[in-house]
């Protein structure tokens, strides 16, 4: 049976690679110990899950769920007072923000709510694999802005080609991004608000990390910056935050044109979320802060443990501020794929090769830092074991 000649172009999805690869060396008795994939393993607060079990047992809620392509209103007003909270933006809950599915949903649905085949589409190199995924999907083309350590992990804009940005439609950006963890600064935000507007570009601007940042990092939104909404949209989700990336929640919020594409594409291909998660996400938008500065003590004792062992094999690095993740440098006379294969020969780890993320990952790994305390020390004892000198 024939098959969508887009799907042709797309890669294994990296994290089903991965799983395979887990699952394959378990099945032979092998006892792996991933750091490739980024999902917090410690619990959802209970607040949050009393009120899922809670808004659960109401008849109604098992009905198709309220306002279904856009998220109940009582959801979106909450979305809005956290952001005017969390980052001094002011959005309208009636028309300027819609729930998700999780975050990912609404990258997908941008791009189909705003690109026609044929149109370029901006994205990171390295960047998230789902962005290009759901480039191909649309038929459109990606072109690969390189994101460089030499330019503090921005996208150069003067840098594209004249012929490409007559093409572009729309944009991706991802900070605190994945996988660098780099984090953006106002000033570049300016930047790229003042691109999208010169070259009639939307962006989507992917933020669910929004909340993991390190050393007096700024918690920063693109909407946060003046004419933000006249060119683009942001996303961010409660998966991180608030440990829920099982629940597929989120929010997209900004530009009320691109948001209305958004919902026509999700009116015709889902039918919302379920009520009482929307409720239960309430509940913890409102009330459960204390778990994101309690996850960042987690994530900062375990990113110490991580750097530490690093610098006992001759890893030394300054690491980004952003995320739960790790952008490793491999050591000198290795490729990415060289230092992913010996992590796993010798120390059964297995971690992210950098040029999953695209061809200027080349030179790096990525480490998730959402494993077990238990199983990360381990890790750690078994690369310093196998690597030590």
């Amino acid at each position: 049976m024939q098959v969508a000649d887009r799907l042709q172009k797309i890669p294994p999805y990296l994290f089903v690679t991965l799983r395979n690869k887990i699952n394959k060396a378990r099945s032979e008795g092998i006892d792996v110990i991933s750091l490739g994939v980024g999902d917090p393993v410690d619990p959802t607060p209970q607040r949050v899950i009393d009120e899922l079990c809670r808004q659960a047992r109401i008849p109604i809620n098992h009905q198709y769920p309220i306002d279904e392509e856009k998220g109940m209103l009582a959801f979106r007003r909450e979305v809005a007072a956290w952001y005017a909270k969390r980052y001094g933006v002011e959005v309208n809950p009636e028309g300027e923000v819609v729930g998700l599915i999780g975050s990912k949903e609404g990258c997908h649905h941008f791009i189909l709510g705003v690109v026609n085949p044929g149109d370029v589409v901006l994205m990171t190199d390295p960047g998230y694999p789902a962005y290009r995924a759901s480039i191909f999907m649309a038929s459109a083309e990606p072109y690969a802005m390189p994101m460089l350590a030499e330019n503090d992990y921005f996208p150069d804009f003067e840098r594209i080609p004249a012929d490409i940005l007559k093409r572009s439609r729309a944009m991706f950006l991802n900070y605190p991004n994945n996988p660098t963890g780099a984090c953006a600064t106002r000033e570049f935000f300016k930047r790229a608000v003042a691109f999208a507007k010169a070259h009639d570009i939307a962006i989507c601007h992917d933020n669910p990390y929004s909340e993991v940042v390190f050393d007096g990092q700024e918690r920063l939104s693109f909407l946060a910056v003046p004419g933000a909404k006249d060119v683009g949209i942001e996303l961010n989700s409660l998966s991180k935050p608030y440990n829920m990336t099982g629940w597929r929640i989120g929010m997209a919020l900004g530009n009320k044109e691109i948001l209305a594409a958004l919902c026509k594409v999700k009116e015709n291909t889902d039918s919302g979320i379920f009520n009482a998660i929307q409720y239960a996400a309430i509940v913890a938008l409102r009330e459960e802060d204390e778990n994101i500065e309690k996850m960042l003590g987690i994530y900062l004792r375990r990113r110490r443990l991580v750097l530490e062992t690093l610098a006992k094999i001759g890893i030394e690095f300054k690491p980004q501020k952003g995320t739960f993740y790790l952008w490793i440098p491999v050591p000198k006379g290795m490729t990415s794929l060289d230092f992913t294969t010996a992590l796993f020969e010798k120390a059964a780890v297995v971690v992210a090769a950098g040029t999953a993320y695209g061809q200027h990952g080349e030179g790096f790994v990525r480490i998730s830092l959402t494993v077990p305390d238990k199983r990360l020390e381990e890790a750690m004892e078994r690369i310093q074991k196998a690597f030590g000198k």
